[in-house]
């Protein structure tokens, strides 16, 4: 138990300081110190958070940001059917372990060698990272709103530029993985003229279709692919809101986040990539 009670503290940790990053620009976005707190603490699944701040900080309306976060979120729930027969709980513990399954604490629970491994990387990993995410969220937010005009420092496209960021990993995946990439981010920058700010990304899902047919060359040796379509989807399209807040900014052009680390720690290891 202890490599994962060691492996869910190192995971948790590095990741959770991210949460800085959130902090600062759900603030720049619009949203007051309380909202980004509550958004960490209620939402706590990095990708998702900062597409949601990334929509509202280029003018789309909270609808299309929560449905474009709801999208690149689907992905947990099919994290916790694979970790159902693992973790084993029931009742009330049943809805808290819901809570915090995401990519990090799923990659440290699979990568264990039996459940009672898996459970405690599991709890380590998730515990560690939700400490960590929501203390640095607060620092964070009340960084950034301290020093007034974000937009004077050219905090305004942090959040578009941690996004990308999280894009990175999954092009080098894969054939697959590209093609979807790159299907998206045309399909969300040829719909941002045209449509409100948030929509371009929710339509960007149909790039998706490209990744059902990916050849079976383009695969791993496992039979999967290097990342999940959902994730190349919604980090494709955070290059759309990455169009938007840049066209405000000065200097330039957005999980998990701290979402890319399920990638590598699939393997058995976790690193950080929302």
């Amino acid at each position: 138990m202890r490599p994962a009670v060691r492996d869910g503290l190192g995971v948790g940790i590095s990741v959770g300081v991210s949460g800085l990053a959130f902090g600062a620009a759900a603030v720049t976005a619009g949203l007051s110190v309380a909202q980004a707190c509550v958004l960490s603490l209620l939402a706590f699944t990095g990708a998702s958070q900062f597409a949601l701040i990334g929509v509202v900080g280029g003018g789309g309306n909270l609808v299309a940001g929560t449905l474009g976060a709801v999208l690149l979120g689907a992905r947990n729930g099919l994290y916790g059917l694979r970790l159902a027969g693992m973790l084993r709980v029931r009742g009330w513990r049943r809805l808290l372990s819901a809570h915090v399954v995401i990519d990090e604490t799923t990659a440290v629970a699979t990568g264990q060698p039996d459940d009672r491994s898996a459970r405690a990387g599991f709890y380590t990993t998730a515990v560690s990272l939700y400490l960590a995410w929501n203390l640095s969220t607060l620092a964070g937010a009340v960084g950034a709103a301290r020093i007034g005009d974000p937009r004077t420092f050219g905090l305004d496209v942090l959040g578009p530029a941690v996004f990308l960021a999280l894009l990175w990993p999954r092009l080098t995946a894969g054939r697959a993985e590209a093609r979807v990439a790159v299907a998206a981010a045309v399909l969300a920058i040829a719909a941002t003229p045209l449509l409100p700010p948030g929509v371009p990304v929710m339509l960007a899902a149909v790039a998706a279709l490209a990744g059902l047919r990916a050849p079976a060359r383009d695969r791993t040796a496992d039979g999967t692919t290097g990342g999940t379509t959902g994730e190349m989807v919604g980090g494709a399209a955070g290059g759309e809101t990455a169009a938007e807040t840049a066209g405000d900014a000065s200097t330039g052009s957005g999980t998990g986040d701290a979402e890319a680390a399920g990638g590598t720690a699939g393997e058995g290891r976790k690193g950080l990539g929302a």
